[in-house]
């Protein structure tokens, strides 16, 4: 009868358990899904039946995350994910969000650029930890994405980006996040790579401040290459500074209209 073995078609004998297949398929296994659940060995499988076996502790190799992601995304899904590069131009609050959410869906290349280090009041919204202070943000970034997604290409830029050195480091991107906190740096980053980088998008965020709405947050096109994420008014201020909530908001659009851009060529 056939089954699924963490994603790979099988054929199994009738009246076989799980406990004689993880033995066979993959001794040492002690984390037994069956059809999305726990299940004991002594469950005897059926025609159709998915199964997860799993090491725990074991890091999947390749081939297995790259087909389990493959089937959580459907493969023709995946393999543009897989083969896209995207660039992010700050990695604090915004940045770093939005870097963990696109290796979580597997976008093959990250290009991740910022001259800060991790500092204790960046702990409240962004994705560092309390170990890793002091550490340059791109370097913890890097670890952390590693962790996450050890597939995914990482390129760390430990540098403030200006006109002269964006267009070297994010050639090889079709998107480019913006994610800066100052109004100047959004503003040179738009500028350059939308003069010198033809073809590149740009997503780039204003007001997402403090703890306001969620719906007031949106995505809008504002011109062939620029998409603008957020509020577009709440800046920080004392009694609205930038909190993990409405943070992740934004970073999640912009996340998520790069896997738009990426896989939906007219993208309003």
């Amino acid at each position: 009868m056939k089954i699924r073995i963490n994603e790979q078609d099988a054929v199994v004998a009738e009246n076989t358990t799980l406990g004689d297949l993880a033995h066979s398929h993959k001794p040492g296994a002690d984390v037994l899904i069956l059809n999305g659940f726990p299940a004991s060995v002594e469950t005897l499988l059926q025609g159709g039946d998915e199964l997860f076996l799993i090491r725990r502790g074991e890091l999947p190799g390749k081939d297995e995350l790259e087909g389990l992601m493959a089937a959580r995304h459907t493969p023709g899904v995946h393999g543009r994910l897989k083969a896209a590069s995207v660039g992010i131009a700050g990695v604090g609050g915004l940045g770093s969000a939005v870097a963990v959410a696109l290796a979580r869906v597997g976008v093959g290349r990250l290009v991740i650029a910022d001259f800060d280090v991790v500092e204790p009041s960046n702990l409240n919204r962004q994705q560092y930890f309390i170990d890793q202070i002091g550490l340059p943000k791109v370097a913890a970034l890097a670890a952390n994405l590693q962790r996450i997604n050890p597939y995914v290409a990482v390129e760390p830029h430990p540098t403030l980006l200006d006109p002269t050195n964006i267009p070297t480091i994010f050639a090889a991107c079709s998107i480019v996040v913006e994610a800066f906190d100052r109004a100047d740096m959004k503003a040179m980053l738009v500028d350059t790579v939308l003069a010198q980088l033809t073809g590149v998008t740009v997503l780039a965020a204003s007001g997402l401040a403090g703890y306001g709405p969620n719906n007031a947050i949106t995505t809008r096109r504002i011109a062939t290459r620029l998409y603008l994420c957020g509020d577009g008014a709440s800046e920080a201020q004392p009694g609205r500074g930038l909190m993990a909530p409405r943070v992740a908001i934004a970073a999640g659009h912009q996340a998520n209209q790069v896997v738009r851009l990426i896989l939906v060529e007219d993208t309003p």
